[in-house]
């Protein structure tokens, strides 16, 4: 009934193009517009105003020589100042879209190597932008972004990337675990080192004590009992701490057992070793 009224509905974001006889009149804007078809106007098609979206995939190779698939998200939209143009100007825009990507994303990505394309796909994206909208603005088309939204080498490239990504970090982890075993190594030695420290100064004090307490038993009886000597106090020491020993090891029956003269008459024979050997450092020393 209204395209014999010659009325016709334009919906919102979207324009008309109006012809007369074939030739272009105007453009019509949303809502009810007046198209008299009996002067020769009619509607020669509709353009929309949205944000639209085109993904590109384009195939290329790197400077390194490895091939990768770009995937480039371009958003455009018609110009509403420019509807005429886009309509009449292009008849598949979106193959002229995919024309000047593949032309820029393949004259941007042989000069990079791979890793540089990862680390530089904002410039490739910027650089497919300005030139996209430097040429479609010309045929009525807004270029609003440009996304680089994936970049696909070859399978058996990522395999190998991944390969090298987990060797360097194994590398890491063993160097930080022998510098974790080093740091533990030293802090063993540095304690053994204070433990053997400690101890000699402990065996020190022990033979200090020792030596102390036998001059003072030895002069205390030598002067409680006329007529004994330093010698022969020394010696029944030395008797009593050989019987002693003996006692302990035959009391342990899992004691390791040593064999040494063990006669009465080797006591004075050991008293008599070390007394010499006593006497022999004293005269060195002097």
């Amino acid at each position: 009934m209204g395209n014999l009224l010659g009325c016709v509905l334009v919906k919102q974001s979207d324009v008309a193009i109006k012809e007369r006889f074939g030739k272009f009149q105007k453009v019509l804007d949303p809502g009810l517009q007046f198209v008299p078809w009996i002067i020769g106007d009619y509607v020669a098609g509709h353009l929309t105003l949205r944000l639209q979206q085109l993904d590109v995939q384009c195939e290329t190779k790197t400077k390194d020589n490895v091939f990768v698939t770009v995937v480039a998200s371009i958003q455009y939209r018609v110009l509403v100042d420019k509807a005429s143009d886009a309509f009449y100007r292009l008849s598949n825009p979106t193959s002229q879209i995919k024309a000047y990507v593949f032309d820029v994303i393949r004259a941007c990505v042989p000069k990079l190597n791979l890793d540089d394309v990862f680390e530089q796909k904002n410039e490739i994206a910027k650089s497919v932008e300005e030139e996209l909208d430097k040429a479609m603005t010309a045929y009525g088309y807004e270029i609003l972004q440009t996304l680089i939204i994936d970049i696909e080498p070859d399978q058996q490239v990522k395999r190998a990337m991944n390969e090298i990504n987990a060797a360097a970090r194994m590398r890491v982890a063993a160097n930080e675990k022998a510098e974790a075993e080093k740091i533990i190594q030293i802090k063993r030695a540095e304690g053994e080192a204070e433990s053997k420290y400690l101890s000699g100064l402990g065996i020190a004090r022990q033979r200090q004590a020792i030596v102390d307490g036998l001059r003072d038993s030895v002069l205390g009886f030598a002067g409680n009992v006329p007529g004994t000597s330093a010698k022969d106090v020394l010696d029944m020491v030395m008797m009593t701490q050989y019987f002693d020993t003996m006692r302990d090891i035959g009391a342990h029956s899992k004691s390791s057992s040593v064999f040494i003269p063990h006669g009465p008459g080797a006591v004075a024979d050991v008293a008599t070793q070390i007394r010499n050997g006593l006497l022999q450092a004293h005269q060195t020393n002097a």
